[in-house]
C-alpha cells in the first residue's frame, strides 16, 4: 500500500491504469478513494442533505444501508467497470457523499452516547449493601455480618448434600446386595427341595422293596414300558412321577387346581338349576328367593379366590397361575344359560306339537275307528 501510495502521488492516470491488474477485486476502488482524498486536499463541503440525495438515501438510516447504496452506486459509476453509465465525476460525487454521510452517522452516534453518559451520571444509584440481600434472605444484622452468615449458610448446605449423595450411594449398595443375597436364598431352596424329592423317591422305593411289593410284579424282570402320548417326556421322569400319584404323594398345588376346578363346576351347576327351578317371570316371593340364593353364591365365590391366593402362592409355575372368579359375571353367566334352555325347550315342544298334528291330520280316520270300535 505505501507504494501504491507513491506512485499515486507521482502520477495519478498513468499508474492507476499499469497497477490495476495487481489490486485485488475488493480494493480497485482503493486507488480513486486515495486520488480523491490526496489530489482534493479539502473538506468535503458538501451539503449532508445533498450527499443523502445522491446516496438516494433518507437521514436516520443505518450503517448496512449506507454501506449497501454506496457499493451499488460505485460499481454503477466506476471508471473501471466497463458499463455503460461508468462516470469519474459521478464517481467522484457518490465517494464525497458517502464520506459526510460517514461523518454525520458517526457525530450523531457521539453525541447520543455522550447524552447517555451524562444521563446516567445524574441517575439514583442504589447503595452498594443492596447486593448482600438477595443471598436467600439469609442473616442479619450489618452487611458484613449478613455475607458472613450466607457463606456459612452455604457451607453447610453444601455439607448436607453431601451426606444426602453419600447416603443413596451406600442405600443403593446395599439394595444391590439384597437381591443377591435373596436370588442365592432362592436358589439354595430350589436346590433343597429337589434334592429332597429325590430322597424322599429314593427312601419310597427301598421301603417298597423291603415290604416286598416288587416281588409279585406281572413285568418282573422286563424293562418299564416307555409311554407313545408324548415322545418328548423323559420315561424315567414320567414313571417316576406315575408311582407317586398312584401312592397318593400329589404335590400340593395339582390337588388344589383340581378341587378349585370341580369347586366352580359345581357353583356354576348348581346357580343354573336353583334358577331352573325359580321358572320366569318370577314373582316377588321368587325374586326374594333368587336374592338370597345369589348372595349365597357370592360368598363362595369369595372363598373360591381365597383358596386361588393360596394356590398362587405354592405354585411353582408363573404360566399356571390363576385368577379370581367374579361373583357378578357367573351369575350373568347363569341367566344366560337359563335363557338358553328354556329356548331349547320351547323350540322342542314347539317341534313335537308339530309332529303331533301332522300325525293327526295323517291318521285322523284310523283313529276315530277304533274309537267306534271300542264303544
Amino acid at each position: 500500500l505505501k507504494w501504491l501510495c507513491v506512485m499515486l502521488t507521482n502520477n495519478v492516470g498513468h499508474h492507476i491504469m499499469v497497477c490495476q491488474a495487481m489490486i485485488p477485486r475488493d480494493l480497485k476502488l482503493f486507488p480513486y478513494i486515495c486520488g480523491s482524498r490526496m489530489l482534493s486536499g479539502y473538506k468535503p463541503k458538501r451539503n449532508i442533505k445533498d450527499s443523502y440525495k445522491i446516496l438516494k438515501l433518507e437521514e436516520g438510516c443505518s450503517l448496512d444501508d449506507i454501506r449497501n447504496s454506496y457499493r451499488s452506486l460505485a460499481k454503477k459509476y466506476h471508471p473501471d467497470s466497463g458499463s455503460a453509465t461508468a462516470d469519474s465525476e459521478a464517481f467522484m460525487k457518490v465517494e464525497e457523499a458517502y464520506r459526510v454521510v460517514l461523518n454525520d452517522v458517526a457525530t450523531k452516534k457521539k453525541t447520543s452516547e455522550n447524552n447517555e453518559e451524562e444521563e446516567d451520571q445524574f441517575k439514583p444509584k442504589a447503595p452498594q449493601h443492596r447486593h448482600y440481600l438477595s443471598f436467600e434472605g439469609v442473616g442479619f444484622g450489618t452487611p458484613s455480618q449478613r455475607e458472613k452468615q450466607y457463606m456459612q449458610f452455604r457451607v453447610d448446605r453444601a455439607t448436607e448434600q453431601v451426606l444426602e449423595y453419600r447416603k443413596q450411594r451406600l442405600e443403593s449398595q446395599y439394595a444391590v446386595t439384597d437381591l443377591m443375597k435373596a436370588k442365592d436364598v432362592r436358589e439354595s431352596k430350589k436346590v433343597k427341595i429337589t434334592q429332597a424329592v429325590e430322597r424322599l423317591v429314593e427312601d419310597l422305593i427301598q421301603e417298597s422293596m423291603a415290604k416286598g411289593d416288587f416281588d409279585n410284579l406281572s413285568g418282573k424282570g422286563k424293562p418299564l414300558q416307555k409311554f407313545s402320548d408324548c415322545p418328548h417326556i423323559d420315561p424315567m421322569t414320567h414313571n417316576l412321577n406315575r408311582i407317586l400319584i398312584d401312592n397318593g404323594y400329589q404335590p400340593e398345588w395339582i390337588l388344589l387346581q383340581k378341587e378349585i376346578r370341580e369347586t366352580i363346576e359345581r357353583l356354576r351347576k348348581n346357580i343354573v338349576t336353583s334358577r331352573s327351578q325359580l321358572g320366569g317371570p318370577m314373582t316377588p316371593y321368587r325374586q326374594k328367593q333368587w336374592n338370597h340364593i345369589c348372595e349365597q353364591f357370592i360368598e363362595d365365590i369369595r372363598k373360591l379366590n381365597k383358596r386361588i391366593d393360596s394356590f398362587n402362592l405354592v405354585v411353582p409355575i408363573l404360566s399356571r397361575q390363576m385368577v379370581h372368579f367374579s361373583a357378578d359375571k357367573e351369575i350373568v353367566r347363569a341367566q344366560k344359560t337359563y335363557e338358553a334352555l328354556m329356548e331349547n325347550r320351547e323350540a322342542s315342544n314347539s317341534d313335537t306339537k308339530e309332529k303331533e298334528e301332522e300325525n293327526v291330520k295323517r291318521f285322523g280316520w284310523k283313529s276315530s275307528l277304533f274309537k267306534w270300535l271300542n264303544l
